[in-house]
């Protein structure tokens, strides 16, 4: 199985998981009919790209460069309606390589990093069967943006996730003009 078509579960499951805490493109912290913030595609990898490396910073672990994922998703409303803005949720993921039994560390010094930031642990675990399985799992309430680290699979493999909110790209229309 190649990388790209394991990676299509944690999409999913970044999709369902995005879509449960924002309940489509809306927000508990916001009117459903506000807008969604302003952000180009590059801007928001960018931004998301900043985010993974801090984390990764914060655990003393190195991104690998060549896994990184740039997902962009279409917004889908409760009933499966999309808007014909191109508004749209970006998953952004790249793998680090992490000894397993270090992956508890990394994901309490990422945990407390988030939560200092602001962020609410909405998933928070160090092992499975007293394995080495790490996993914390943050939401920002005013960004509602999410950020993950999580052990992947059997081996040494730990990604690291950031799922924004819905955004809606700049309009391509003529800029203002100065009186």
């Amino acid at each position: 199985m190649n990388a790209s078509a394991s990676r299509t579960p944690a999409r999913i499951i970044a999709a369902a998981l995005l879509l449960a805490l924002l309940g489509g493109c809306s927000s508990a912290h916001s009117d459903r009919s506000d807008p969604p913030p302003v952000k180009s595609k590059a801007d928001a990898q960018t931004w998301a790209q900043q985010i993974t490396e801090h984390m990764a910073r914060t655990a003393g672990i190195e991104p690998d460069p060549a896994t990184v994922d740039a997902f962009f998703s279409p917004c889908t409303g409760k009933n499966g309606e999309t808007a014909s803005d191109d508004r749209y949720i970006l998953m952004y993921s790249v793998d680090s390589h992490v000894p397993r039994d270090r992956h508890p560390e990394a994901v309490r010094k990422i945990r407390d990093m988030l939560t200092g930031e602001g962020l609410t642990v909405e998933g928070y675990r160090e092992a499975v069967d007293g394995k080495p399985d790490a996993l914390v799992d943050a939401f920002h309430p005013s960004s509602r943006y999410t950020a993950t680290a999580s052990t992947a699979g059997t081996g040494d493999l730990m990604y690291l996730r950031v799922i924004t909110p819905c955004l809606l790209p700049p309009s391509d229309g003529p800029a203002p003009s100065n009186p």
